[in-house]
């Protein structure tokens, strides 16, 4: 029995195996990014691990391990489905949102304007403006959601349905400190303020700067997931933030959040 393994392994060494390897290797980096910091890095270590342990047993052919190690995996693939299932929708979603951001597809937005223009829709700008920066100057904490392609329904689903129209005032009473919807998020699409009081996910994110609070950590993990905007106003400084891809961006002028809502909001 040969005790190393076969050369054939590794040679002929192809250009195409280059990119296979250069594939898997980004493959598995944005698996990491995405387990990090969570118990399923030690789940994910110990299922790369208990695989190149099937190699070297099969290399050393050692059928009836290696027969117990393949029917292992076999069975695991299951179980790594229902352990990962938060990081696997993470890692689709993230696929989803790259392939519908890429180049192609934005060049065919452009040729097929008739199609594009049925899913613009008016956003109340100035009331978001409005509400924000007259609920930073009394320091009334809110957490708003825009919704631009994500659906969001799941998360209306935890809060309580209004379909109300957007405008400043009721922004301002939803997260008015005695009212009894303040606390969560406002989700709003197609110009309408769907739901309040809703839960959303939080980052993982393991850097993530500690003097921010829960609304700030929630922010970022829907945008994170999804290609929603968050606005926050914090209740302990009164400043207004503006969060998109998980990123934080502190607004100082209505102006600014105006420039940037008009940007990046896809249904304006």
């Amino acid at each position: 029995m040969n005790l190393f393994l076969p050369l054939s392994i590794f040679f002929p060494f192809e250009f195409k195996d280059a990119i296979d390897i250069l594939l898997v290797s980004v493959l598995l980096y944005q698996l990491y990014k995405l387990v990090r910091g969570t118990v399923a890095i030690n789940i994910f270590a110990g299922v790369i691990f208990i695989y190149f342990i099937g190699l070297i047993v099969s290399a050393f052919e050692m059928k009836l391990l290696s027969t117990i190690i393949k029917q292992f995996i076999g069975v695991g693939a299951i179980a790594m489905i229902v352990l990962f299932q938060q990081e696997i929708r993470k890692f689709l979603i993230f696929v989803g949102l790259k392939s519908w951001n890429n180049p192609q597809i934005r060049m065919l937005k452009k040729l097929f304007p008739v199609a594009a223009k049925n899913n613009k829709l008016h956003l109340n700008i100035k009331a978001l403006e409005t509400a924000a920066f007259s609920m930073a100057k009394t320091k009334t904490g809110a957490l708003i959601i825009l919704s631009n392609n994500t659906d969001l329904s799941f998360h209306v689903g935890t809060g309580d349905r209004l379909d109300a129209n957007l405008s400043s005032r009721m922004l301002e009473s939803i997260f008015f400190k005695n009212s009894p919807l303040h606390d969560g998020a406002v989700i709003i699409a197609a110009n309408k303020i769907i739901a309040a009081r809703c839960v959303l996910p939080v980052t993982d994110q393991e850097d993530f700067p500690a003097h921010l609070g829960m609304r700030h950590r929630a922010a970022c993990g829907v945008t994170e997931v999804s290609d929603c905007i968050a606005l926050i106003v914090s209740e302990e400084t009164g400043k207004v933030s503006y969060v998109k891809n998980g990123i934080i961006k502190t607004i100082d002028e209505p102006s600014d959040l105006n420039k940037l809502l008009l940007r990046d909001y896809v249904s304006h």
